[in-house]
Order: C-alpha cells, then structure tokens, then sequence
C-alpha cells in the first residue's frame, strides 16, 4: 500500500512540476487510518416458541450504543441466529420451552441497518435453527439492508468496500451448515486467495468452549458436550499466517483474552452482544464490549478502545461506567498471555508496548 502511494504521488507531482524521485520520497504522504468497530453474538429477540420472547414494539435495540457506533469506519457483528417469518424449526425436542432455535422477524433487517452494521457473520450453531429456508431468508433479509454476510456453505465468503477499501469476510463455525472451523487447511487456501482480491481480510470463527467456567484461552483443542469446538489459539494464529488482517471470535458466550499477532489484532471472544431473554446473562455473559480499533489499510493494528456496555435478558445493551467488560478482557489477556503486546490504559484504551 505504501509503494502504490509512493508511486501515485511521484507521479502527481511529475505531471504537477517535475519532481523526481529522491523529491517525490521526501513528500509524506499520510496512510489512512480505518476505525474498525466489532461486537459479538447479537439475537434481538425470538418468535420462537411464542412471541413473548419478542420486545415490546417500537423498541430499538442499539439505542443506548449508537453514539459508539456512530465513530465506526466499518461495523461488524455476529448474527446469532436466523432472520426468517418462515420455516420449521429444524431441532429436535420434546419442550419447546426448553429448545434453543432463533427466529427473529425479517423487519428486525432495519434494526441492523439503521446501527450502522457493514458486514455481520452467520457462522453459528444457530444459522440452521430453521432449516435451509431459514438460512436463505437470513442472507436475503441481510442483502436486502445493505448489509455483507458470510458464513454459510453456500456463502462461506463476501467481498464489499467502504471508503476506497476492500474488504474480504469469510467465516467459520464447527457447525453443519458452515464453512469448518476444524478443516484448517481449506480455510488456510481459502484466506490465502480472497487476501490476493482485498485489502484487508476479515477472518471471523465461533469456536472455543462455552460459559463462566471456560473464559480462558487454553491453547489446545476445546470440546464441549463432546463436540469439538477447535484449538482457536492455533487456528487464529494460521489465519494470520495466511493473509488475515483481523481475525474476531464468538462462540463461548463470554469474553475472552484479545492479542495482538504479527501486527495483527486477535479477540477471542466477543462475548454476547444483544441477546433479549433467551440467553443466561449470569456473571460475565452479561458483558458486552464494544470494540473500538484504529488499523491501517493493510489490517495492522495502530491502537483502540473497549467501550464496556452490559446488558440483562429483558435490556439491550448500555454503557457501563464501572467498565467491566475492558476489567474482564484486560485480567484475562494477562493471564492466558503474560508475553502480549498489548498496553491497557485509562477508559478503555488499548495499545502496543
């Protein structure tokens, strides 16, 4: 990027008065700065089994986090979930009280436009809730707003550009109906090639085990209820390796140590974000950060904010003056990486040593 700018302004200048190169080098030219925003596991409410799990009507969601969401160049998020008014539910179980699958209203598309969202993955163990119906209406809703989305098989990767900059998702969960977490080497090849089409590479995965008892990174292979949800330590890093520029993890419902690798800014996990009733919001599930990165062109990290916010079942999230969810993340990143990189500061401030 910086010998395309050299280049570019060398040749401005020669068309402008002759300059040579030795002047064109003394000229700097400043490389723009993107303010990247990302947020976890969003699911706004449920139709699913009866409409009491919805919110009350008019309300929302991103009310009390849009002066946030506001400064952001680019937003992302994880849709935890499927926007459908169609399909049946594609889970097993004998109570539907008591069974997990997400149906929010296809309107709800306007909530996540109206905040601002760029680009949201649908890579989860939720996507599939409502069977392939279920999973088209979702992409559909989403394109219908405006908004990128990858993550499924039949979609595994998007390209969109924002401000003169392109910029590649691709998306993976151990799940069904989504590109593999476990099959590295695709994903590897997969990262390798939309690299060679974009600037900046989003690599977004849900994996990790879930909940309060699992909020360390432990740097091997992860299972829950016999499933195995990956070695996202290993994993983060080969993406990078491969041409990430950001790689954004979700899965365990709480968050999780953030690292910066080869200049390049790893969360791994966002924690929930919007989660109305059917999420527990025990302890630190109820954090939901809000993160806040100034990166350059090419993905490498310059420095950034965690805005705390919080929520509870019945409330969407707000900001939280005893900043929580940055005391959480910061206690966790130095623990499970005393080598990090990264310098916390006042109010939320992150940066490199």
């Amino acid at each position: 990027m910086l010998i395309k700018k050299r280049v570019l302004a060398l040749s401005i200048f020669s068309l402008l008065g002759g300059l040579n190169a030795q002047q064109a080098d003394s000229i700097q030219v400043k490389e723009k700065e993107i303010n990247f925003m990302a947020v976890g596991d969003m699911m706004l409410g449920t139709t699913f089994p009866n409409a009491s799990y919805l919110p009350p009507k008019g309300t929302y969601p991103f009310k009390d986090v849009q002066t946030v969401f506001d400064k952001a160049d680019v937003l992302f998020g994880n849709l935890e979930g499927t926007l459908t008014d169609t399909g049946k539910n594609a889970k097993r179980c004998k109570d539907p009280s008591k069974c997990y699958s997400f149906k929010s209203p296809e309107s709800f598309g306007k909530h996540f436009e109206k905040a601002g969202f760029d680009v949201v993955s649908v890579a989860n163990n939720h996507i599939g809730d409502f069977g392939s119906i279920g999973i088209k209406n979702t992409l559909k809703t989403l394109d219908n707003s405006g908004i990128a989305s990858a993550g499924v098989l039949s979609k595994p990767t998007t390209v969109f550009e924002k401000d003169g900059v392109k910029y590649g998702l691709i998306a993976f969960a151990p799940n069904k109906d989504c590109l593999k977490l476990n099959f590295v080497t695709k994903g590897t090849q997969m990262v390798k090639n939309l690299a060679k089409k974009v600037d900046i590479v989003i690599v977004s995965f849900h994996g990790g085990a879930e909940g309060t008892k699992h909020k360390n990174v432990p740097r091997k292979t992860e299972y829950f209820y016999g499933e195995n949800r990956g070695n996202v330590y290993a994993f983060a890093h080969k993406m990078i390796d491969a041409g990430a520029g950001i790689v954004l993890g979700h899965g365990p419902h709480v968050p999780r140590a953030i690292e910066v690798y080869k200049g390049k800014f790893i969360a791994y996990s966002m924690g929930n974000f919007a989660t109305y009733k059917r999420f527990s919001m025990s302890g630190s599930k109820a954090y939901s950060p809000i993160f806040e990165l100034k990166l350059k062109e090419n993905g490498d990290f310059i420095e950034g904010k965690i805005h705390s916010a919080i929520q509870t079942k019945t409330r969407y999230p707000f900001l939280d003056t005893q900043e929580r969810a940055f005391n959480e993340i910061k206690k966790l990143t130095l623990q499970d990486f005393p080598e990090n990189k990264i310098k916390f500061g006042k109010s939320g401030k992150i940066e490199l040593k």
